[in-house]
């Protein structure tokens, strides 16, 4: 509810089916790159008309939670509320642009946060990396979601660098992690698998250089693949 001019007003029926319809993405759960059910089963569950659905479906949508695919289907690409998105990156409409200057960041961080990770890793988190590295291959080698778990290693080696501020700077790179993703639907499959095992090894060898030449040369491939799908017009 919100006041103007003295008077109580209600939220619409849209943006209070908005609100229900993220609740329930974020309870069912319905996972990052799945599809939600269609308007007519949302109508009936939610029991409002469709238009109220594609008012709501649209809210989300504006918020970066739904992205609508043509002859496809309504999938979720983030389920960040803006307590989990306080720089609002959600609101950026231009996703290969955001994805672009997310990686220039990254480029400043992460290698350096990957050396930092292989001189104070403690054995345990070393054996959390090779076995977080080890899920998301296998998970993205069977074409199932493996988002989560690729975040989950970002975020262990940022964990690793025993650096607070660097700690604090991880939801930056899973909203890099998870644009990435929805902007090349899995096109950089080998290469990423490939320079994932490379920073792994070098962290666990204890060899700062190798990490940070890892983790430089990840980045850049992802970050290649962007610039080429941009000069083929593919938007």
């Amino acid at each position: 509810m919100y006041y103007e001019k003295g008077k109580l007003h209600q939220p619409s029926l849209g943006a209070q089916i908005e609100d229900e319809l993220m609740k329930y993405i974020v309870n069912e759960p319905i996972a990052i790159g799945e599809k939600i059910p269609n308007e007519f089963e949302l109508a009936e569950k939610f029991k409002v008309g469709r238009s109220t659905i594609r008012e709501a479906v649209k809210g989300l949508v504006s918020r970066g939670i739904l992205d609508v695919r043509r002859g496809s289907g309504t999938y979720v690409i983030s389920t960040c509320a803006l307590a989990e998105d306080p720089l609002g990156f959600s609101q950026i409409e231009d996703k290969y642009t955001l994805a672009l200057e997310l990686f220039d960041v990254r480029l400043m961080i992460e290698p350096e946060t990957a050396a930092l990770a292989s001189r104070k890793a403690t054995k345990a988190e070393l054996e959390e990396l090779t076995r977080l590295c080890r899920e998301t291959e296998d998970l993205y080698k069977r074409g199932a979601n493996h988002l989560r778990k690729d975040i989950e290693f970002h975020t262990c080696i940022a964990r690793c660098s025993r650096n607070q501020v660097v700690e604090r700077l991880i939801p930056v790179i899973n909203t890099a992690v998870l644009t990435f993703a929805n902007v090349t639907h899995r096109i950089l499959m080998e290469e990423t698998l490939s320079s994932h095992r490379a920073v792994l090894e070098a962290i666990l060898k204890g060899d700062d250089v190798g990490a940070r030449c890892a983790m430089i040369m990840h980045l850049t491939y992802n970050r290649q693949t962007i610039l080429r799908m941009l000069e083929e017009g593919v938007k």
